[in-house]
């Protein structure tokens, strides 16, 4: 099972109003572990970067002059991905700003490429309704050193999300090991329908008129009114 864990910095907001791309961060996990498999570019928006956006993450106009613009580093990007889970927090936000540079470079949007996306932020609200799901507040939440992130880096914010999406999903791990751990001589035998002999205990004589006492009393205590005392009525 091969995900891509990925985030993106932008020019602002809202790419219908010409905000842009301007990072890429992704890492590789491979039956949920990292590979040390990384994709990461700069790109020039060709736009000033919004004074909001900038105090975010600190990528100035200056610093992305020189760098590739997106239809540079398109097919490089689609290579690492493709064929890939995404996992990305808040989805709907990073999806949304690279098809729309995947229609600019005329180009098929994510899912023509990549087979899913699981959104983390919707996954943790499900796990945590009513707490704060920021990146930050899940590190905290699951003890994952995010001390070296005084601003948003795609890259960086790539790697804690990944940390901590294996721990959200730690579960998920443990199913599949059983699974895998699960001997084929046995796999072979159920299949077959080759079952062994189940052993069947019974009650003695003495259980039995325990069990009976006990109904009763309950029957007394309740004057009556149990369940299995009461008439069915005929189907």
């Amino acid at each position: 099972m091969r995900q891509v864990v990925l985030d993106t910095e932008t020019t602002g907001l809202e790419f219908r109003l010409g905000d842009r791309v301007i990072e890429i961060g992704c890492v590789e996990l491979l039956d949920r572990k990292l590979t040390g498999q990384r994709f990461h570019r700069y790109i020039n928006p060709e736009r000033e970067v919004e004074a909001g956006a900038l105090a975010v993450h600190g990528l100035s106009n200056e610093f992305l002059q020189d760098k590739p613009r997106f239809a540079e580093i398109v097919a490089e990007f689609i290579g690492f991905v493709s064929g890939a889970e995404l996992v990305i927090h808040n989805a709907a936000f990073d999806v949304g700003f690279l098809n729309n540079e995947l229609a600019l470079s005329g180009l098929a949007p994510l899912d023509q490429t990549c087979p899913g996306v699981i959104d983390t932020l919707k996954l943790a609200r499900e796990l945590h309704p009513g707490r704060r799901n920021s990146l930050d507040a899940l590190c905290d939440r699951y003890t994952i050193d995010n001390a070296g992130r005084t601003l948003h880096g795609a890259l960086l914010d790539a790697e804690l999300l990944a940390e901590v999406y294996l721990a959200m999903t730690r579960g998920q791990e443990s199913l599949i090991i059983e699974m895998d751990a699960a001997p084929a001589a046995e796999t072979h035998s159920i299949l077959a329908g080759e079952r062994p002999a189940l052993r069947v205990l019974r009650a003695s004589a003495e259980e039995l008129a325990e069990h009976e006492r006990v109904l009763a009393e309950i029957a007394r205590e309740s004057k009556g009114n149990c369940v299995w005392l009461a008439d069915v009525p005929a189907s």
